[in-house]
């Protein structure tokens, strides 16, 4: 292993601060060997064949283009489950497990009917129904492809989810007879002007649809999901949304003229404004 660290380490280092090419190590190993953390660890000193030599050198010059480690190996962690992932789906962050993290600890021991508006992934859903027991989810996305990944999602992580195709700006959504406990969304909200400040790998392999809005109508999607949200959400259901750091005040505001009530403005890890929870009143 200490060859194919040193090529890593080689090709790499000058592209990537030195914590993150450890991360890439561990990752890779895991994914082209098959061990696990502390098997990577104790087997330091093994000597890697041939195959997955090859395999790693592949590996390290797609990271060399930028290429999202995530993409390249086909999977993530969030919120302790595997997902999969590829450049249909936008990679889950950090902020968005802190947002599902709210939402648990809300609705703890509770079996709430959700609905996820614009779940990409199925990340959201797939964490929330392994984490409350008996509840009911659907997901809606525009793209075709990217419920597909969704769905391999819900079934690897053996979950029920109702997945639909939706495009939540052009579509007349109907109300419907069920309505929900939890509303959940994070939608686009990167300003096009925001997108000259943003690395590489994001702007070169995630899917634009599902970052980008114009800088005119930024808060497009929080208009459209909030009148929604005020139909068919249960008296006191909640509304949860990720949100742009830079939009705190703007998007509470919104949510507020619509009509929706205890709006709850979230700060993240970092101390950034990036999570909102309202009621239907």
């Amino acid at each position: 292993m200490k060859v194919a660290k040193k090529i890593i380490v080689d090709q790499l280092s000058a592209l990537y601060p030195k914590q993150e090419l450890e991360g890439f190590s561990r990752l890779i190993f895991e994914k082209v060997t098959g061990y696990s953390p502390i098997e990577v660890h104790l087997n330091q000193n093994e000597t890697i064949s041939a195959a997955n030599l090859t395999q790693i050198k592949e590996i390290v010059n797609r990271l060399a283009q930028f290429e999202p480690i995530q993409y390249i190996l086909g999977e993530t962690e969030f919120y302790g489950s595997k997902i999969k992932v590829n450049p249909s789906v936008l990679i889950p962050r950090q902020e968005t497990e802190e947002l599902v993290d709210w939402i648990i600890k809300d609705f703890r021991n509770t079996t709430p009917s959700i609905l996820d508006m614009g779940t990409g992934s199925g990340c959201i859903l797939v964490a929330l129904m392994k984490n409350l027991p008996g509840a009911s989810a659907k997901g809606w996305d525009i793209s075709p492809e990217a419920l597909d990944v969704a769905k391999q999602n819900a079934r690897i992580n053996n979950v029920s989810i109702d997945f639909q195709c939706v495009d939540i700006l052009r579509t007349t959504i109907p109300n419907q007879n069920l309505k929900y406990d939890i509303i959940v969304s994070n939608p686009p909200y990167i300003r096009l002007s925001e997108k000259n400040l943003m690395h590489i790998n994001v702007t070169q392999f995630e899917p634009h649809h599902a970052l980008f809005v114009p800088d005119h109508d930024s808060l497009v999607f929080y208009d459209k999901i909030a009148g929604f949200a005020l139909n068919q959400l249960v008296s006191g259901g909640c509304l949860f949304f990720e949100i742009n750091e830079n939009s705190g005040p703007e998007t509470t505001k919104l949510l507020a003229s619509k009509g929706l009530i205890n709006l709850v403005l979230k700060k993240d890890i970092n101390g950034k404004d990036r999570m909102i929870r309202c009621q239907r009143p």
